[in-house]
């Protein structure tokens, strides 16, 4: 059954990203230390095309990751860092290349209509101007009996939290403070969303949170 997880990396005080975003720090001021985690592990190192990596713990849970997902659910920020139309957009094939690494179906919300964009590897970039719903209902319709990815940035998965349409909550807590930022959870109404702990696996980098919602 498909089940709807986001998954992200988040700072000990609470930040998916750190200030001042730009299009050389896409995650802003020291943001890129949140993935610093992951940027070694096989599973990582392996859905970029390169070869080696670490296989540990951490790496499992990449790779199940990976494993489980059919379709994938981002922000327009998390795909260029842009706001507004697209021909203004400096980064409007998104941060990957010409073979990004999701490969498969990624459904980007956006205010700006334009025609779907499919890429090297399989992704297939679908942009969607009709709400978060809409997104979901595709991806859903995309993955098959896969599970739907809400891969960030950090105000699409507040959007999801609050209408109440994940089933799993993933998060890799780095050890390090950014002081400033996105925060995850900023402004979720204490009644919005029921979890239930599943997993809590540590390890030197990360801490790994898993939490299932309650319905």
């Amino acid at each position: 059954m498909t089940q709807v997880r986001l998954d992200i990396s988040m700072s000990l005080d609470g930040f998916v990203a750190g200030p001042d975003p730009t299009l050389e720090e896409p995650l802003g001021v020291a943001g890129e230390r949140l993935h610093e985690w992951i940027f070694g592990l096989k599973s990582f190192r392996e859905n970029h095309g390169m070869t080696g990596g670490e296989t540990n713990r951490d790496d499992e849970i990449v790779a199940e990751t990976v494993a489980a997902t059919g379709a994938v659910v981002m922000g327009r920020k998390m795909f260029s860092g842009g706001t507004g139309p697209w021909e203004d957009d400096l980064r409007a094939d998104g941060w990957w290349g010409d073979e990004p690494p999701f490969g498969g179906p990624v459904f980007v919300l956006t205010h700006h209509a334009r025609e779907r964009k499919a890429m090297k590897g399989g992704t297939d970039f679908h942009f969607v101007t009709d709400g978060i719903e809409s997104a979901l209902e595709q991806a859903r319709a995309a993955a098959g009996e896969k599970d739907v990815l809400i891969a960030g940035g950090g105000e699409a998965a507040q959007q999801y939290l609050r209408a109440g349409l994940l089933d799993v909550v993933q998060v890799h807590v780095a050890p390090l403070f950014l002081g400033s930022g996105v925060r995850l959870f900023d402004g979720i109404p204490l009644d919005a969303v029921t979890l239930e702990t599943e997993r809590v696996v540590a390890s030197p980098k990360v801490t790994h949170l898993r939490f299932r919602v309650i319905h």
